[in-house]
């Protein structure tokens, strides 16, 4: 029986180290068919020269000797590895024809934030006309020889029964592999456009988890891990760029309304660093200002688009919470949140 084909679209953005090690874990993973695109955001770190030469067995992924999560990734895989490096131009053309190398490497030409980054991968697996799933997925991850093929079975047992879905993993801090950073995602308080913290975060990963109670809570998944189906794609669009980061999971669910149930695979496991890139909130530390600059940007531009009549709750919110960083002596971060309030559509750093 034919397998489903999948694509994993990873974006990268000076962050070769970690790309490095997640796709030493993704080229261990136990599903027959699968293809690997990583769409390079213009890194100023030679990011996809250094990517390249990992391929040719002359760059070493780095080793955390103390990660209890080297055996995900280590010892290297063999090399050569395959690859083919693409422009974006030459990535998204109609008759970019079928691709066979595992590795596709895409330098997408500038910095075109979390949506636009991850679309261009989008628009390339479009144009192969062989791929049933997408699985959308941190390059600063790591994750077990299963957990593709448990997100594939559990989509397809839907598919059978007639369900369109898409599906989750369950995502553990990297730092701590014991303990529960989202079951498959989060819900979302369309009053304040705020989402909650992760369902079942700082849980430990083998105390007695309900699934099914944590699913059935399950309003939006984190672009961490994320498989859907290429149908998705053609029925609601492609991620909406306006954002830049953060929200675009949100839009695209609110897009697609109730064509799609949204579930996670228990036996999926993923580990995440979280916060790498631009520092967002983690374990043991706040958001940065980068952060709190698009997150709150997001929300409003959310909220304006789907939920208008909540704006004045939305912006007494935003008003609080920059008083209680003022509280904390986040005093950057308040002024970050008010600049924000206040129509501020560029960041600069204070």
């Amino acid at each position: 029986m034919r397998q489903p084909r999948v694509h994993i679209v990873i974006l990268n953005w000076n962050g070769w180290a970690d790309t490095l090690e997640c796709l030493e874990s993704l080229l261990r993973q136990h599903y027959p068919d699968f293809q690997i695109v990583v769409c390079d955001n213009d890194s100023a770190d030679a990011s996809l020269d250094k990517i390249e030469r990992w391929c040719q067995g002359e760059q070493a992924a780095p080793v955390n000797d103390d990660s209890p999560l080297t055996h995900l990734s280590q010892p290297p895989v063999q090399k050569p590895v395959p690859y083919v490096r693409l422009t974006r131009d030459d990535a998204e053309k109609a008759d970019a024809g079928h691709v066979t190398e595992p590795l596709v490497l895409i330098q997408t030409g500038g910095n075109l934030g979390f949506a636009g980054g991850n679309n261009v991968g989008f628009r390339y697996l479009l144009t192969q006309n062989n791929s049933d799933y997408v699985w959308v997925l941190n390059n600063d991850t790591v994750v077990d020889p299963n957990a593709l093929s448990a997100m594939v079975d559990c989509l397809e047992s839907k598919a059978a029964k007639g369900q369109p879905a898409t599906c989750g993993s369950t995502v553990c801090f990297y730092d701590d592999p014991t303990v529960v950073q989202a079951l498959g995602g989060s819900q979302f308080d369309t009053r304040s456009c705020i989402a909650s913290q992760t369902l079942g975060r700082f849980l430990k990963r083998d105390s007695d988890i309900d699934h099914s109670h944590f699913a059935g809570k399950l309003d939006y998944i984190t672009g961490c891990s994320w498989l859907l189906p290429v149908q998705f794609l053609r029925d609601v669009g492609l991620m909406e760029e306006g954002y830049f980061l953060y929200y675009e999971e949100i839009d695209w669910v609110t897009r697609a309304g109730k064509r799609y149930t949204h579930t996670y695979s228990q036996t999926s496991m993923v580990y995440h660093k979280e916060g790498s890139s631009i520092g967002s909130k983690t374990l043991n530390r706040g958001p940065s200002q980068l952060a709190e600059f698009y997150m709150a940007r997001s929300r409003l531009d959310f909220c304006r688009r789907f939920y208008p009549r909540h704006l004045p709750y939305v912006y007494l919110t935003m008003l609080l919470q920059a008083l209680n960083r003022i509280r904390q002596r986040h005093f950057k971060n308040a002024r970050t949140l008010l600049g924000v309030v206040l129509g501020k559509r560029v960041h600069k750093p204070l």
